[in-house]
């Protein structure tokens, strides 16, 4: 690994998720979900800016528009960082008033994967999509906290958690079909949150209430924790031209007075060198 994760941004996200790399703003794109907010972090130059989303924001992907898709409570939203507009595009689960969307991803093909859970985080009512620009076709069910997914570099698994079960499940995954769900690893510290894959097909899954990052090797086998400075680090991404800047978002959600004072950076953006790559980030095909 690189250097020491450092605090770049102090953004005090109640749950921050959701970092992408999106090269044409030469930025970093985050959430925050409980602050019902979106961030911009300068890759080059530190800056940063944020906008107010309709309701909670689960995540929000580059499209090949120019626009970003996110994925707020009650449907997916078209965001034009120019206007600071976020417009409906799709309702989803208006059968499931209760729950809200989480994390997502773009495959290779420009499709879109997200999930949905439950707010009050006790029923198993989430479930995983896949979105192509009309309906979203739901391709799994019975979830309790979806994280993920996440494809392998050879786009034949897929990854996808179910945090309150503290399980990382793994897929087959071939033309956007997906099949033989398994368990496919364990967390030691914390609960698995948002899932990343470098170039070696090294899983990289963030540990709400483990302070760090939990590794596995492509069989499933531990590869070791990057440590970091604050207990829940909700979702890694690779950035800058050489892909070898990880990102982390963090959260302070869940934290009383004490524990926020111990762990003040909770809720910061972090930014650490590594020696690997990470995957090149698709756009969503509209």
């Amino acid at each position: 690994m690189g250097g020491a994760p450092e605090l770049v941004w102090d953004v005090k996200a109640e749950l921050g998720e959701g970092p992408v790399w999106v090269a044409r703003d030469r930025a970093l794109w985050f959430v925050d979900i409980k602050g019902r907010r979106l961030h911009r972090y300068g890759h080059d130059d530190g800056s940063q800016a944020s906008w107010e989303a309709p309701d909670q924001i689960g995540f929000a992907l580059p499209a090949e528009d120019g626009t970003l898709i996110c994925g707020v409570r009650g449907g997916l939203h078209r965001f034009d960082a120019a206007t600071g507009v976020f417009s409906l595009i799709r309702p989803v689960e208006t059968d499931r008033p209760g729950n809200r969307l989480n994390d997502g991803f773009v495959a290779p093909d420009g499709s879109l994967w997200f999930g949905s859970m439950d707010d009050a985080e006790e029923a198993r009512s989430g479930a995983l999509y896949r979105w192509t620009g009309g309906e979203p076709e739901r391709m799994d069910d019975g979830y309790g906290v979806t994280n993920g997914p996440a494809l392998s570099p050879d786009g034949r698994t897929m990854y996808h958690h179910d945090t309150l079960e503290k399980t990382i499940h793994a897929y087959d995954h071939a033309d956007g079909r997906i099949a033989a769900r398994r368990l496919f690893a364990l967390t030691g510290d914390g609960y698995p949150d948002g899932p990343c894959v470098d170039a070696d097909g090294v899983l990289h899954v963030g540990l709400f209430g483990g302070w760090g990052v939990d590794r596995f090797d492509p069989e499933g086998r531990p590869l070791g924790k990057i440590d970091l400075p604050v207990p829940a680090v909700t979702k890694v991404a690779f950035a800058g031209d050489d892909l070898k800047t990880m990102y982390f978002t963090s959260a302070w959600m869940g934290m009383d007075a004490a524990q926020r004072a111990k762990a003040p950076a909770a809720g910061g953006l972090f930014r650490m060198s590594v020696d690997r790559p990470g995957l090149p980030q698709a756009l969503i095909r509209l």
